[in-house]
């Protein structure tokens, strides 16, 4: 794959700040990475551009197959993966100024 999927330095650990407070806004359950997952997760991430996920009890997928899978179906960087939990981050250049994040430079 040509892009990075995994965010580090000072950009990572500020959408981890901002993805403390959140809750997940999407579940992978036993039927895994389904399309209608992605197209739910696609659509946050162009409504705020971080999103939480979380993986259920009888997820097909380990953690990191899972957060790096859902990561390149939705174009999106990986901020965080703790516990059963994922940071997905994705820029939208069309959302307005004040609705932005603006995520400092390495």
């Amino acid at each position: 794959m040509s892009k990075k999927i995994y965010l580090i330095g000072k950009p990572a650990k500020y959408l981890r700040g901002l993805g403390h407070h959140l809750s997940p806004m999407a579940m992978i359950g036993k039927e895994g990475i389904t399309d209608n997952l992605v197209a739910a997760v696609d659509n946050v991430l162009n409504a705020h551009e971080l999103v939480k996920v979380k993986l259920q009890d009888g997820c097909p997928y380990e953690k990191k197959e899972a957060a790096e899978l859902l990561a390149q179906k939705t174009k999106s960087a990986i901020a965080q993966i703790i516990g059963k939990t994922f940071l997905l981050y994705r820029e939208n250049k069309k959302l307005k100024d004040d609705k932005k994040i603006s995520v400092p430079k390495k």
